[in-house]
């Protein structure tokens, strides 16, 4: 996928607990108040730039914005990059100018919040161009940091994959324990419809359990640690039952692996690896003279 076919695609909202995120993270920092920056005469003002230090897909202005909007108004921010924008190494992608104590205050948890949802931006645009052209969609996973499960997910949409369920509230994922507890798979999911009009999935270990699934007209399937053999055979089997049930396969996916598993025909693959496995990304603030 293109950038240009990205940014077209990509909208959307900010989640709605962003400004409560960063009150708590700016809590978690500054406490009692900046004792360094006390350093720096009240009324002294700055100017400042960030720079990324490695190719990357650049997320989470909102939440960069927001930090300096609850610290001082008085910061002015000029971006230079969009949001979803791959940015290369050595570019300065913001400017920044106003109260230097605000801006020394509010530097390390903005480049945090920025790390972070570029790091999964980036990782979730590498595996979603390494299935283009084959119709497979990535999907993230519940697997997110604590307390980031908004912002990453909406990092994991700006980078072109795209979102499972939210929670445990959104959606009905019956997994081996549920069903032992129900009986069998029909059971399960005869159970998981009378608590719920939400879409429903069933995590299947053998293509017996797919034919159950199917029978029952699941919503859809995950089929989990399935090889590549497999999965072409339950894409047989599903088409050829007419069944509208959709298939998707898990199985901790390495990007180098994602072709030849897209290529059997299944709708998704999820990947936990998009918001767990995360190396955050370089970024910089330089202050010119204060």
């Amino acid at each position: 996928m293109s950038q240009t076919e990205h940014k077209q695609r990509f909208s959307s909202p900010v989640p709605d607990d962003m400004p409560q995120l960063v009150s708590h993270a700016l809590a978690e920092d500054v406490g009692g108040g900046d004792l360094t920056a006390g350093l720096v005469a009240s009324d002294a003002t700055a100017q400042a730039t960030v720079i990324v230090r490695e190719t990357a897909v650049i997320c989470g202005r909102p939440w960069f914005d927001e930090v300096f909007r609850q610290l001082d108004p008085g910061v002015c921010i000029e971006w230079l990059v969009s949001e979803g924008d791959q940015a290369k190494t050595q570019r300065t992608i913001c400017s920044l100018s106003g109260p230097a104590r605000s801006l020394l205050t509010g530097e390390r948890t903005a480049l945090n919040f920025l790390q972070t949802l570029s790091a999964t931006a980036t990782a979730a645009r590498r595996y979603a161009d390494a299935v283009s052209g084959t119709g497979c969609q990535i999907l993230d996973t519940r697997k997110t940091i604590p307390g980031l499960r908004s912002a990453q997910k909406y990092a994991v949409a700006c980078g072109g994959a795209r979102n499972h369920r939210q929670g445990l509230y959104d959606a009905v994922l019956i997994k081996e324990n549920h069903i032992v507890a129900a009986g069998s798979v029909a059971a399960a999911i005869a159970e998981a419809r009378k608590i719920s009009d939400l879409p429903v999935q069933i995590e299947v270990e053998n293509l017996d359990q797919l034919d159950q699934a199917l029978a029952a007209a699941v919503d859809s399937v995950l089929l989990d640690n399935f090889s590549n053999a497999l999965l072409a055979e339950a894409v047989c089997k599903t088409h050829d039952s007419g069944s509208k049930t959709t298939l998707e396969a898990s199985g901790g996916y390495r990007v180098e692996q994602l072709q030849e598993t897209a290529a059997t025909g299944v709708d998704f693959i999820s990947c936990g690896a998009l918001t767990k496995n995360l190396r955050a990304v370089d970024f910089s603030m330089r202050f010119a003279k204060i």
